[in-house]
């Protein structure tokens, strides 16, 4: 059985889909794996590190994935980068599928079965398979980090001989594992953090933090969160409410992070351009939302926006792809985790339980076809 690891060809990609770690695991399943050099030189992985570790060292894509049973990507490839892997080979990655159906109907035009890890199910016994969490968890650290840098002020409460400067004002949109973690991180960094989100379970999650919760708490907002977790669309007059609520305690703020996401559908605008022109000068907002379109009305993807009135939108792409090496490490275990139900270690071969509930719940192409009842009724 052969795993392939080839390098990200998108030039904005820095993680990578194993660490010699993970490696050492998939050998010691009995796997051959094989590494297209220079796959993790920007996670700060060298070749050496990789062969120390059992892998093949392979020169180029094509070699690297030739008779591959297993291909382990971060982000989608194209058809054209899987030829020579087997028929049915298992293609595994964030496979961003939402829009983009067309890519997927090429992939199943492959023969591959591709596998997005960014549908995995959130049961416990895929925990440990859970890309989201591992990536936003970082993600939310990250925007904190990116908002101190930004920010022209301290933000801990400072005092000296010559006087005392205030902690900053920091205000967390959307508490998901992102906003938990950009919560947590906040306040280790000192500041006096409030945060919001329309999940009634995600109050004592805030409150638990040490931060201060914001919320319409009405009966619509007890019901706001689905069976699977996630945020639910919530109607306009809800809406209306909690932005009158946010707008008024967005104006005092110094630091905004927004991090809502509804799975499949465009961010929801959490600040408007009025709510922006309100902030003071020197204000940040960090949208985490803003590759899904964005939470910020201002906000553009991979640019940093200087508003009139001196307000800082930070826009930047693939957060969590910022700590390359804590990223690749994290998300090559998720892959591991997941890999380890589909082969059959004593037989050396990919034996994939097509009843399985994590397969129906990730598997988009099979036999030349598109697999998932979603995306079917998409092409």
């Amino acid at each position: 059985m052969r795993i392939a690891v080839p390098a990200e060809t998108d030039p904005a990609e820095a993680r990578v889909a194993a660490t010699p770690d993970t490696v050492k695991s998939l050998i010691g399943l009995g796997a051959k794996v094989v590494v297209e050099t220079g796959a993790g030189v920007q996670s700060g992985i060298q070749d050496e590190a990789y062969a120390e570790a059992g892998a093949t060292i392979a020169p180029y894509a094509q070699a690297t994935v030739q008779d591959a049973d297993i291909v382990l990507r971060v982000r989608r490839p194209n058809a054209e980068e899987l030829s020579g892997v087997l028929p049915g080979a298992a293609v595994i990655a964030i496979l961003d599928p939402y829009d983009h159906v067309d890519a997927l109907q090429s992939l199943a035009a492959e023969g591959v079965s591709a596998f997005a890890m960014e549908l995995m199910p959130r049961i416990t016994r895929a925990q440990a398979m859970d890309v989201l969490s591992s990536q936003a968890n970082l993600a939310g650290y990250r925007a904190v980090v990116d908002a101190a840098a930004e920010f022209d002020r301290a933000i801990p409460m400072m005092t000296t001989a010559a006087g005392t400067i205030p902690p900053a004002k920091i205000f967390i949109m959307g508490v998901g594992v992102a906003g938990l973690q950009a919560i947590a991180t906040a306040r280790r960094l000192g500041g006096i953090v409030t945060a919001t989100d329309v999940r009634p379970a995600t109050k004592e999650q805030v409150l638990s933090l040490g931060a201060k919760f914001i919320a319409v708490e009405d009966e619509e907002f007890a019901q706001a969160e689905t069976a699977a977790g996630y945020a639910k669309e919530m109607s306009p007059e809800y809406k209306a409410k909690q932005a009158e609520l946010t707008a008024s305690h967005i104006a005092s703020q110094d630091i905004i992070i927004t991090t809502a996401l509804i799975p499949g559908r465009k961010a929801p605008i959490l600040i408007t351009a009025e709510m922006v022109h309100s902030l003071r000068p020197g204000s940040i907002i960090v949208d985490l939302a803003v590759e899904r379109g964005g939470n910020c009305e201002l906000a553009k993807p991979g640019e940093t926006v200087v508003t009139e009135n001196g307000v800082r939108i930070i826009g930047n792409l693939n957060v969590a792809g910022r700590l390359p090496a804590s990223a690749s490490a994290f998300y090559a275990k998720n892959l591991l985790a997941f890999v380890e139900t589909l082969i059959d270690a004593g037989a050396n071969a990919l034996a994939i339980n097509w009843d399985d509930e994590l397969v129906k719940a990730t598997l988009l192409t099979k036999d030349g076809a598109l697999a998932h009842p979603s995306f079917q009724a998409a092409s």
